[in-house]
């Protein structure tokens, strides 16, 4: 049986949100139906908000810690260059190695 998306989130929102088609329409007391279906919202709504909330902590903690491990990097590379080859950031241009002019 197909279902167009339409008819299918039709039918998903009233199976949720509706009383008298839900789980909940077994449950004798309107007033009681209406409060489950609150705090189930309620449930979801923190639910949604906590997921979000962290995923988008968890994003800036990533990028966060990407850039210490990149200035990290950076700082060995330099450290490594300097050690082996530290004629690599002399200048040739301007001044010679015992401070005289070229």
């Amino acid at each position: 049986m197909f279902f167009s998306i339409r008819k299918f989130v039709f039918y998903i929102w009233n199976f949720i949100f509706n009383h008298e088609v839900s789980p909940v329409r077994n449950i004798p007391d309107v007033a009681v139906r209406h409060y489950i279906l609150q705090v189930l919202g309620f449930m979801w709504a923190i639910c949604f908000s906590i997921a979000l909330g962290s995923y988008t902590v968890f994003m800036v903690s990533i990028v966060g810690h990407i850039v210490l491990i990149a200035a990290m990097a950076v700082t060995v590379a330099t450290w490594t260059a300097a050690k082996v080859k530290p004629t690599l950031f002399v200048r040739s241009v301007g001044r010679s190695a015992d401070g005289e002019h070229e």
